[in-house]
């Protein structure tokens, strides 16, 4: 028998990162600041000796000595010591895990102070884009209220004996077991509690998983997504849940992608969208809050106006498409599948020709001015990352009325400068705050041509 070979190949470089080198703060001990501004993620602003400071749960005027903490890109965190005046504007947190939970970062500020900071920061980014001016309509801002959210995605991980259930941490990957939830639906909040004893009995120690809330008209919603294919006791065990919690659905899924598979369907799964109830596949995108999604659902009608033939770009399952049926014929373009059959069978329910359906990537293949021009308005809602794509092809375009749907005011501005370079011109924006005491806000932009 052969002698075995020796390995004798260079071992393999390592592809860890590199550890980072904790950054030493130009000094230990306190120093005294005052706060000159909030900035965009609720942090008060602070200069020591040209050092940039980010106090969290702090007001512009408020004096205090503070301790600088980790390094950020442009500044420090600054952790605050004592506070030596305080400025106006000041409320008492609605929840006790203000401070630690990353769900809010302005439980700190009165109405007057927050409706304020929401607002500033928006016309911060707009001005700075050149797109605010006398011409242009600021209206009031829609607010959804305490308990307004009807849709959260929670993290839960067992730990040896305990299960965490919660948002993490601001900043961190650090994990808050909620005892309550300020902003949250109540019949979502009073799933925290049996829902964190149940997955103590699926979950293994050191399993963790992401769980999707929504509440829709008949029900919760729920996703269990990350869990392992469940075996007869994990089924049956869920599904006597699903039972005792009176869910609507409860379903799981690998990983973010994959369609979801049912556990318990108890109900239908609803949802309505003006004249028509739909039931859209679980885990579908809605937004946030009632509340927020009706003053989207209204900015935009009155952005379209009279608009008889109108396109719906990056429908969705039919929030504004179904609305705006009822006074124009829509033609409403989705990419996603799941989405795209909501949206059929919606339009089956509607007079023929009111509503038809198109599914269409529009990130990859937006509609081309001969395909839009045919159109009186074109409302368009794309996620997060805005419609660069589109937005270039609409500034070709003859449409005369454009009605923008934005979570992300960074994109709509650069949008809307597309917009702008085409011939568009900014006349109404509606903010609409769906996220309390966080920094996130939406907004409605109308242009004409």
């Amino acid at each position: 028998m052969a002698a075995p070979r020796r390995h004798t190949s260079k071992p393999r470089p390592s592809h860890r990162p590199p550890a980072k080198v904790r950054q030493e703060p130009p000094t230990h001990g306190p120093v005294e600041v005052t706060i000159t501004r909030v900035g965009g993620r609720g942090d008060g602003l602070a200069e020591w000796q040209d050092h940039r400071l980010y106090v969290p749960q702090t007001l512009a005027g408020d004096r205090l000595m503070v301790k600088f903490g980790e390094a950020r890109a442009d500044g420090w965190e600054g952790v605050p010591v004592s506070l030596l005046e305080e400025a106006p504007g000041r409320a008492e947190p609605a929840c006790q895990h203000f401070g630690s939970c990353g769900g809010c970062a302005a439980q700190h500020m009165d109405e007057a102070t927050y409706t304020a900071w929401k607002l500033e920061m928006l016309t911060s980014i707009l001005g700075r884009a050149g797109l605010l001016g006398d011409d242009v309509t600021l209206h009031p801002m829609a607010r959804t209220g305490p308990g307004g959210r009807r849709r959260a995605s929670l993290v839960a991980a067992r730990r040896g004996r305990r299960t965490w259930l919660g948002f993490n941490e601001a900043h961190s990957h650090k994990l808050v077991d909620l005892a309550e939830c300020a902003v949250l639906a109540p019949p979502l909040v009073a799933l925290l509690n049996p829902l964190r004893d149940v997955l103590g009995q699926v979950l293994a120690d050191g399993q963790q998983i992401d769980v999707s809330l929504t509440l829709l008209d008949d029900g919760v919603d729920m996703v269990l997504e990350g869990l392992p294919e469940p075996d007869l006791r994990v089924l049956e065990t869920l599904a006597a849940f699903a039972e005792s919690a009176d869910l609507a659905r409860l379903c799981w899924r690998a990983k973010e992608g994959r369609p979801a598979e049912p556990i318990a369907m108890r109900r239908r799964g609803s949802i309505t969208f003006g004249p028509v109830s739909q039931s859209p596949a679980p885990g579908s995108f809605l937004q946030a809050s009632p509340a927020g999604e009706a003053a989207i659902i209204a900015a935009a009608l009155t952005g379209i106006g009279e608009a008889k033939e109108v396109a719906d770009l990056f429908a969705g399952s039919g929030t504004l498409t179904f609305p705006l049926s009822q006074q124009s014929r829509v033609h409403a373009v989705e990419s996603d599948g799941d989405a795209v059959a909501a949206l059929q069978a919606g339009a089956r329910i509607r007079p023929p020709g009111q509503v038809t359906v198109e599914r269409r990537d529009l990130f990859r293949d937006p509609l081309p001015p001969y395909d839009l021009n045919r159109f009186e308005a074109v409302l368009f809602d794309p996620p997060r990352a805005g419609a660069q794509a589109q937005a270039a092809e609409l500034a070709k375009s003859t449409v005369p009325v454009l009605v923008a749907v934005s979570c992300n005011p960074a994109t709509f501005t650069r949008d809307a400068a597309l917009l702008a370079e085409g011939g568009y011109r900014l006349t109404d924006v509606w903010p609409v705050d769906q996220f309390l005491w966080s920094s996130h806000l939406e907004l409605v932009g109308r242009f004409v041509r």
